[in-house]
């Protein structure tokens, strides 16, 4: 491939998942290939990781300024900067909307292409910056709700509240990736009454999945559990076994050890439905992140063999995936906990090993979620037999260097 063939193939990857247009020639790839430029955008990282099908940045070759391990926020399209004055927005935008999607308006539109937008986001979620899919999220609810407030036939109708729905969860999950499950409480209380006006059991499903997941990150794990519990009344595909999961974890958080560990034994027998379609992204657990879950269930209670098992067995399972199907953002999650449960069992060198593959992860991926888990694993640092231990003490050090550049606050990156 020549280098003008790469950038096209590049722009081509960007402008599908993000309708951005760049602007990378071949000019541009031979100053790559010289070390002229050692660390481009984000969106250029991106584009280069997919078409040339590699893992991360460092086996292109880039180095981020201050070298590895140090990554600051840099210039560029695809970053949070300024995005928290829209996520308050967005959310007040989506409780605005919130009766019109309870009266039965109607609109006259074939939805397929919105249908394909939102395939194409939940697709790329973690995968390519993340504002051009937030504001495409937002497009697509607002073009659905402005299609709803004409006239068509009943069927299209329900399709326009299904999209409506799916992109209001989208926007519901991205802001407690983002930091505000507050505001995501917003877009899915909206996405409630879209589910609930589209009939859509599979679209209710995700949503109380996405609302438990508000709650989880705010500390309220009974009113997690209680999203969880009432979701699986509407699962149908690979939603029955996140929400069982997620359920026992909220449980042995809560302090019901008894029923967290019959919920976890229910999560462990439960089957997914392959005639059920699937969005994929955050819609999709696979059987990789339903054992990143159960780890995180056995380690709220005090079972760190066990955590240590079902987390290794996760990583395993996410290492031997093809790369186009590989969900990073769970992958991260479910190191994180391996890491933990090590530090429970004193074993400083496996947690080392867990982290290290945590570390590289570009700014524009780390979620709050992601800052939130690996703080966990810096605290364990302090209270393990190994805190004086140098190892230990460099082991934090990097995980303090790694949370002061989360998503949220990255710049535009090119």
């Amino acid at each position: 491939m020549s280098r003008a063939e790469l950038a096209e193939a590049v722009c081509g990857w960007l402008w599908e998942t993000t309708e951005t247009k760049y602007e990378l020639d071949g000019h541009y790839i031979a100053k790559l290939e010289r070390g002229a430029v050692r660390w481009p955008g984000a969106a250029y990282r991106s584009g280069l990781r997919y078409v040339l099908n590699v893992a991360d940045d460092s086996e292109l070759g880039f180095v981020p300024p201050g070298g590895p391990g140090i990554v600051d926020p840099e210039p560029g399209t695809s970053s949070m900067l300024g995005l928290e004055d829209d996520l308050v927005q967005s959310g007040d935008e989506s409780v605005a909307l919130l009766a019109p999607a309870e009266e039965s308006n109607v609109g006259d539109l074939t939805v397929e292409q919105l249908h394909t937008d939102i395939l194409r986001i939940t697709q790329n979620y973690l995968r390519t910056p993340t504002k051009p899919l937030f504001v495409r999220s937002r497009a697509v609810r607002d073009r659905a709700f402005r299609l709803l407030s004409g006239r068509q036939p009943p069927n299209q109708t329900r399709d326009l509240y299904a999209t409506a729905g799916w992109a209001l969860t989208l926007l519901g999950w991205m802001a407690v990736d983002l930091g505000r499950p507050d505001v995501a409480e917003s877009h899915t209380r909206t996405a409630w009454a879209c589910a609930e006006a589209a009939d859509l059991d599979d679209l209710r499903a995700w949503v109380r999945a996405t609302q438990h997941t508000a709650a989880f990150w705010q500390d309220d794990f009974a009113g997690a559990a209680s999203y969880a519990q009432d979701g699986l009344r509407y699962a149908r595909g690979s939603s029955t076994l996140f929400l069982a999961s997620v359920s026992a974890v909220d449980l042995a958080r809560s302090g019901r050890h008894a029923e967290a560990r019959e919920a976890l034994a229910i999560a462990k027998r439960t089957t997914v439905r392959t005639d059920v379609p699937e969005l994929g992204g955050p819609f999709l657990c696979t059987p990789e992140r339903a054992a990143g879950i159960w780890s995180d269930a056995h380690l709220a209670l005090g079972e760190a063999d066990e955590t240590l098992k079902h987390a290794d067995h996760g990583v395993a399972l996410f290492e031997a995936a093809p790369h186009s199907a590989r969900n990073f953002g769970s992958e991260r999650m479910v190191r994180l906990q391996l890491a933990k449960a090590h530090l429970q069992l004193g074993e400083l060198d496996g947690a080392t090993e867990a982290v290290a593959a945590v570390l590289s992860t570009p700014v524009e991926y780390r979620v709050r979620p992601l800052i939130h888990r690996i703080s966990e694993v810096a605290a364990l640092t302090r209270l393990s037999r190994h805190a004086t231990d140098p190892k230990s003490l460099a082991l934090h050090d990097s995980i303090r260097v790694f949370i002061r550049h989360p998503a949220s606050r990255a710049t535009p990156s090119k």
